[in-house]
Formats: C-alpha cells, structure tokens, sequence
C-alpha cells in the first residue's frame, strides 16, 4: 500500500483544490488528518488484532459521516455545525470526508495489499487490479471492468481471519521499516504537495491584493 506520507500529500493536494474561501493552515492540517487516519488501523496490531487496512479502511466510516453531514446541513431545520463553525465548517467537513474515502482509503484500495471494503460486515480484502491503455493495434483498452467476465477486476487475497497487511508493527521478515516514499510517482505526489500549499498561498494574496486595487 503507498505510504502515509504519499496518502497525506493526495490528501494536501484535494485540501488545496476544494477548500476555497475555508483554506488555510486549521483547515489544511484536518483534511491532512483525515487523509491519515485510516492507516492507524495498523496499531490494532499491538493488542493482538489483525485488522490492517481494515477496521479505518471500511466505506462504512466514509458513507456514514457523509450520511451524518448531509443530515445535519440539508435535513435539519437547524444545523448544529453551521451553527458552531458557520459555512467554514461544513466546508472544512466535507472536503475531509473526501480526502479520508479518496485519499486515506482509494489509494489503498487500488493496490495490491488489499482493503477490506466492509468490515466489519465482511472481513474480506479486496483489490482493484486492472489497467487502461491506448493501443495502436487494440486501441482502447481497459481490464478494470470486464463486462462479460464477471464484473469489476477485484482480487481477494483472503479474510481478515487469513490474511495480514504488511505494516512497520507486522512485518513479514520481521525488519520494522517505516516507508516514506516506495516510486519516483509517489516522491513526485509528494514534492507536488509540498509546492502546492505556498502557490495556494501566494496565489490568494495576489487575488485580494487585486481586489484592493480594484
């Protein structure tokens, strides 16, 4: 699975597109939080529980606060996030939302080591394997779905019950390694975050310093 660093930089880097007139530094480190949170599910392990990629990484967590949130600021006669923390908050809420199914939980998902989609209902992993190319002799090809094979290219590595996420606390050669960055895609991701938040920065204060002048 790519590292927390690499899952916080994808989560920095939606913090910097969604969060418009809420960006700044509380709001960024929440959306950042957000993005990490789900690889703390590692720590189970230290009480004996091998539940990796599993007990944060369930949509469940995901849908729930965006069921929670929804009702909260469309459903109520009066929103008790809005009422504390205004149109800030709920900006700030849903863009973390995003960034700990998108961020913390998609990437994850998308590779090899699995996520188990649905625990606690179901303790199986899952993968989505596939890939899309231009070819010119095929043309367009995609194996992530695969309509007349069976669906969508999910692989299932086993169960929580069988199957372990390598992580620092559970490595499989018994070597704790804390991975910052694995490729050269993820140090790119990375250095992109990193620049990302000065430009937003910077880019703000040319806009106001452009209204002032108008």
């Amino acid at each position: 699975m790519p590292p927390t660093l690499v899952t916080v930089a994808v989560g920095v880097l939606l913090g910097v597109a969604l969060l418009g007139g809420a960006f700044d530094r509380r709001s960024l480190a929440i959306v950042a939080g957000a993005a990490a949170i789900p690889d703390l599910d590692a720590l189970f392990v230290l009480s004996g529980l091998s539940v990796t990629n599993a007990a944060f990484h369930s949509v469940l967590i995901p849908f729930g606060a965006a069921a929670g949130l929804y009702y909260d600021t469309q459903v109520r006669e009066r929103s008790r996030l809005v009422d504390r923390y205004g149109p800030y908050g709920v900006r700030v809420a849903w863009v973390a939302v995003a960034a700990y199914a998108v961020a913390g939980i998609g990437l994850d998902a998308f590779s090899t080591e699995s996520v188990a989609l649905l625990y606690p209902i179901s303790g199986r992993y899952y993968a989505i394997l596939g890939r899309l190319v231009v070819s010119t002799q095929d043309g367009l090809v995609q194996t992530y779905v695969t309509l007349g094979e069976g669906g969508l290219g999910i692989e299932s590595p086993g169960t929580v019950g069988t199957y372990t996420v390598e992580s620092p606390l559970s490595p499989t050669d018994g070597e704790r390694r804390i991975h910052l960055v694995d490729s050269g895609w993820q140090a790119v991701i990375v250095a992109t975050a990193i620049a990302a938040v000065p430009m937003k920065y910077l880019i703000e204060r040319r806009d106001r310093l452009d209204e002032e002048v108008a």
